[in-house]
């Protein structure tokens, strides 16, 4: 399954050549935030006007090798995904870039266009 994680692409450069992805995300949390593909709509709002340039990761959980929990952590009846642990390289399978309308809300990447909002 594949799920996406929201990142200031500074912050993914610094972090991309590392042997595994996510120690300073986890330095600040004990979890890197994921959200299901069909839910990324619900979630694009937080990152609305933010100035810094952001990307996309696309994860595959299948090559995982760390947890990775569906939790429910502010009880609006969805759960989102958590990785608790470092993200193996080749478990990011795409680095998208987030697109932005001129008010600065998402606009749906053509790679994910096939995946319905729920």
């Amino acid at each position: 399954m594949e799920i996406l994680h929201c990142i200031p692409k500074d912050l993914y450069e610094q972090m991309k050549g590392e042997p595994a992805f996510g120690r300073l995300l986890l330095e600040k949390a004990p979890f890197i935030h994921c959200s299901s593909m069909e839910y990324f709509w619900r979630v694009s709002p937080h990152f609305d006007h933010d100035p810094q340039e952001r990307v996309l990761l696309v994860i595959e959980t299948d090559l995982l090798d760390v947890p990775v929990k569906w939790e429910d952590l502010e009880g609006c009846g969805r759960a989102y995904p958590h990785i608790y642990g470092l993200i193996r390289p080749e478990a990011i399978r795409q680095v998208l870039p987030y697109c932005e309308a001129p008010d600065g809300s998402w606009i749906k990447n053509a790679e994910l266009a096939h995946i319905p909002n729920a």
